[in-house]
């Protein structure tokens, strides 16, 4: 920014404005509303009793908006949930019932005010579900008796059943996502509808309002296949035998008793049958990163990352019958809990304090004496979710009757507002030094005669002047503040960071990876070209990101990335500023795709094939049409 000339008000300074105008606003209006309500008189108590049927019957009408009667520092359980496919969704709705079961709270844990009684969040159950539930002889021990007192009744014309016949409101299974049966033209969908299975019957804008670092969520679906697909055991010990894993640095081979937690890794290749040995004695088994060797993993970071905007990591743990490997602890992660086999008792803890809510960096091994009570104690069983935000302190075991083997599916490590600051402020100041000559200027001569800590308690009024400077050079500061810069950064990270895509069969057979020149029969034949019409478009949503460094203008790729986590240096290309304009292009158009010759490129005269070509030739686009060999 220009500091010559009229500049622009500061951002910091117009919200400041208007936030002082808006609190005098409230002010005013609130004094006249309060004369206004003193003078109002109170209804009669048939008046009352007509206001309070209203109310009721507004409240059945719309249960959703109802609170919680949930603790905010526990978990929102969900139980039987029947199995959600493309083929039986017309004839069967998923079931779905909110219930506090096994949710203890912990020391200090907060609940709903005791003053405001609290109502239960409505079953999401079809109408036939809930006729069926009234004729149902009610239990004498069953603790939801106060729901149905109230009655409530759906609408006969509900909304979500005409919902669940269209084919963009299905949950697609694991099965489906991993063949070419379904095609998304936009990966954005993709990642949607993949998150939308991961969490379902909850929907995604209600996980990021009421529990997105907020509390636990506990999926209960009693379908023990639901969650079939990404992994198994056999696929662990195929991957032992076709690959060279190592331990430490592939595999780690743990035990937790009698509060200690010991790695027992040796050194060198892991061989299946001496992993399996040390399973057989009692020692749990950690895999931490199977998306290098496992196809339907791949897939499933490789979505999930598109939709978090963040880098997505995996690990799979493989625990034998009654016993646990790890100690009690945080992470710097939000997890996500798939169990894909077996049972594993979960046992959840609120952060210790404020300091250690949402931490940048995971804990150490705690004792069962530092954490104190859980806030949840549940066994999850093949087919169920548990979430639980970063900063939520954790232990797991098996049962003496079942061995566990679950993903944990993590995002948004060092994604947070508090990283985005670090990279935008040194550059922010860069940019006040060079433009405002208020920053250039030098410090009093006798500031440190009154300022630092030996003197923080003094009312010298000095002191107040320096820290009114500093204050006001804050508030100049914001104005300075390159945020698309610092937003291109973290950017640049997340592609570094980011698993090339999964591309599907059809994909291939359009892109430099499976079509063009082969040697065939002792020659090149099928060589290809791009021309004019030819139709193209980027391969993903987030497979790119075109930033401007100093001179440069740069294209950042996900294609040519490692399966392994930043085994290579971030992968770019250098472009001419005036190509530029034909990559914003296609980040703008998609998912549609775009004739080669409508590139923009006007200081770059008949040069759209080249700037195409060159995309083309790193995968970065894809085709319409695969395109046909040269005769």
């Amino acid at each position: 920014m220009n500091a010559k000339g009229n500049k622009k008000a500061s951002a910091f300074a117009v919200f400041k404005a208007n936030k002082t105008k808006q609190a005098s606003f409230d002010v005013n209006n609130g004094t006249a509303n309060a004369k206004k309500n003193s003078n109002r008189q109170l209804p009669d108590k048939k008046t009352q009793k007509a206001i309070s049927k209203r109310i009721r019957q507004s409240l059945r009408k719309r249960p959703k908006e109802r609170p919680s009667c949930l603790p905010d520092d526990a978990t929102t359980p969900i139980t039987n949930i029947n199995p959600v496919s493309l083929t039986g969704l017309k004839d069967k709705r998923s079931r779905v019932k909110l219930h506090p079961t096994g949710i203890t709270n912990g020391k200090g844990t907060q609940s709903v005010d005791s003053e405001e009684k609290p109502t239960r969040k409505r079953s999401a159950n079809s109408d036939s579900d809930e006729k069926t539930a009234r004729k149902q002889k009610p239990d004498e021990n069953n603790d939801e008796r106060p729901m149905k007192k109230r009655k409530m009744v759906a609408n006969k014309k509900s909304p979500s059943k005409k919902e669940s016949k269209s084919p963009s409101k299905e949950i697609i299974t694991p099965s489906q996502f991993l063949s070419d049966s379904i095609q998304f033209d936009d990966s954005a969908v993709e990642a949607d509808k993949l998150f939308e299975w991961m969490i379902n019957p909850v929907k995604p804008h209600t996980f990021f309002s009421n529990l997105w670092e907020k509390k636990p969520l506990l999926v209960k679906r009693h379908s023990l296949s639901y969650n079939n697909g990404w992994f198994s055991t056999e696929e662990l010990d195929r991957i032992l035998r076709e690959n060279k894993l190592e331990y430490t640095r592939n595999i780690d081979v743990v035990t937790y008793t009698d509060g200690k937690r010991e790695t027992h890794n040796p050194v060198g290749r892991v061989h299946a049958p001496i992993l399996w040995d040390y399973y057989q004695n009692g020692c749990s088994v950690r895999m931490l990163n199977p998306q290098t060797y496992c196809t339907p993993m791949w897939k499933l970071n490789s979505t999930l990352q598109e939709y978090f905007g963040s880098c997505v990591g995996a690990n799979i743990y493989l625990t034998p019958p009654g016993s646990q490997g790890f100690a009690p602890h945080y992470d710097d992660i939000e997890a996500f809990v798939i169990q894909i086999e077996g049972k594993k008792h979960w046992r959840l803890y609120s952060p210790r304090t404020d300091e250690e809510t949402l931490p940048r960096y995971s804990s150490d091994n705690f004792t069962d004496e530092d954490i104190g009570d859980p806030i949840l104690d549940v066994v999850l069983e093949a087919g169920d979710l548990l979430y639980f935000p970063r900063g939520t302190i954790h232990q797991a075991d098996t049962p003496a009757d079942s061995h566990s083997l679950h993903i944990t599916v993590s995002t948004c490590q060092k994604n947070t507002w508090g990283d985005l600051m670090e990279k935008l402020v040194p550059r922010a100041l860069q940019v006040a030094f060079e433009e405002d000559l208020d920053f250039r200027q030098s410090l009093p001569r006798d500031y440190l005669n009154y300022m630092g800590v030996a003197n923080s308690d003094s009312d010298d009024p000095k002191r107040a002047a320096f820290l009114n400077k500093v204050g006001q050079l804050m508030m100049k500061l914001v104005s300075y503040a390159p945020v698309d810069s610092a937003a291109d950064q973290m950017g640049i990270g997340f592609i570094h960071d980011s698993l090339p895509p999964l591309l599907t069969e059809g994909e291939k057979s359009r892109s430099v990876f499976g079509s063009g020149a082969k040697w065939k029969n002792g020659k090149v034949t099928d060589e290809t070209q791009l021309e004019d019409d030819t139709e193209i478009k980027i391969v993903r949503r987030g497979a790119i990101r075109l930033v401007a460094e100093e001179e440069k203008v740069i294209v950042y790729y996900t294609l040519d990335n490692s399966r392994v986590y930043r085994e290579k240096e971030p992968q770019f290309i250098d472009i001419p500023a005036e190509a530029a304009p034909a990559i914003e292009y296609l980040l703008s158009s998609y998912p549609n795709f775009v004739r080669v010759d409508s590139l923009p490129l006007e200081e770059m005269a008949d040069k759209q094939i080249e700037v195409a070509q060159m995309l083309y030739e790193r995968g970065i686009v894809v085709t319409k049409e695969a395109l046909k060999p040269l005769s």
